[in-house]
């Protein structure tokens, strides 16, 4: 359950699909460009991003473009950008090319490769992506959006095949659910507010925080991976009111210095069961000035860290991808959307401290 959160609420985000995928990514992070976190000599990270964010124009909808305007539309953006920006996007480009092929049904990670291509005008690649993307959300049940992202291609290329066909075949599985669809039993009033604050209650007594402890008892006590007494001794649970001056390690990591579980092995559990996205911190050139802008006492305390963005979405890096106090804390201090990426627990210790020393 990957949280993209806004400015007060988090969401769940489709990610990894089965488990075969993930272990793909975590094998396929070997083959990432070594040279992507080796920006050019004088070229900063504030400088390059300083307009990453400003949304472009929206581009005019052409019903037949040919080679002439493909060129056009190359020029205009990326006359936007200077070279450092350039650099920038095309690194990102190369980072979630590699996450997209091992996890295709990744939207998250689609949507941001496909704005990236945008960025610089590679509008062949921004198409093909987006028909993955409206395939992503077929496979996850999600229609209406595949819909949506279908007919966004249609206005642009209102005669292509591979989407009038898909679009056929969405409106005949939406006519087999309809028909399939048990009837709806309306003899029973909806619940009213007392019974819903009542049902809340019950789930969330009152003081406790919502900090990943009970799906993570689930995957790994209950799943028989860990005992009981091993989670409790290897579970750290921080005082959210009092400010930390220190990095609490992660639970994956603790019970691998402890020799309990394996990090390889827990880091595949968490995504298989999160549907996570992996990210390597390693080979990311990561944005620490963005990353300052966030508050250092939950960073520490839940030891996440926001690390680079794309338009007004920020990519944050966790070993705990359940924890929502989290996702509500850094919500708070940004009005962007949060977007969660799993990543080794040493190194994100370790850009941690050299973020916030």
């Amino acid at each position: 359950m990957l949280y993209a959160s806004g400015p007060s609420t988090g969401t769940v985000a489709q990610g990894f699909t089965d488990r075969e995928s993930n272990e793909r990514l975590v094998q396929s992070c070997d083959r990432l460009p070594r040279r992507l976190a080796a920006p050019k000599p004088g070229e900063g990270r504030s400088a390059a991003k300083a307009d990453a964010g400003a949304p472009f124009a929206p581009k005019p909808h052409r019903p037949s473009p040919n080679g002439a305007d493909f060129a056009l539309i190359r020029i205009t953006m990326t006359t936007a950008l200077n070279p450092a920006e350039v650099a920038q996007v095309e690194q990102t480009i190369e980072m979630f090319e590699v996450i997209t092929q091992s996890q295709p049904h990744d939207s998250q990670s689609l949507e941001i490769l496909k704005e990236a291509y945008s960025k610089l005008g590679r509008e062949k690649d921004v198409v093909t992506t987006s028909k993955r993307i409206a395939q992503a959300y077929v496979q996850m049940g999600q229609l209406s959006s595949a819909i949506l992202e279908y007919e966004t291609i249609l206005q642009r290329y209102p005669d292509d095949p591979d989407v009038q066909a898909a679009l056929k075949e969405i409106e005949a599985k939406a006519n087999n659910f309809q028909l399939d669809a048990p009837p709806t039993d309306i003899s029973a009033p909806p619940p009213g507010p007392a019974a819903k604050a009542q049902r809340a209650t019950a789930k969330t007594p009152a003081g406790e925080i919502e900090d990943g402890r009970r799906l993570m008892h689930k995957h790994f006590v209950e799943g028989k991976l860990i005992t009981a007494g091993d989670f409790d001794l290897c579970w750290t649970t921080p005082d959210a009111a009092t400010p930390s001056n220190r990095i609490v390690e992660p639970f994956i990591q603790v019970l691998a210095d402890k020799g309990i579980v394996e990090l390889n092995k827990s880091l595949r559990l968490l995504a298989d069961k999160s549907r996570c996205a992996y990210l390597p911190m390693q080979q990311y050139d990561m944005d620490i000035d963005l990353a300052r802008k966030f508050p250092a006492d939950t960073c520490r305390r839940w030891c996440v860290l926001p690390f680079d963005r794309m338009s007004k979405s920020i990519f944050v890096a966790t070993a705990n991808p359940f924890n929502q106090q989290a996702a509500k804390e850094l919500s708070e201090a940004t009005s962007n959307r949060l977007l969660w990426y799993l990543a080794p627990p040493d190194e994100l210790v370790k850009n941690i401290r050299k973020v916030f020393r």
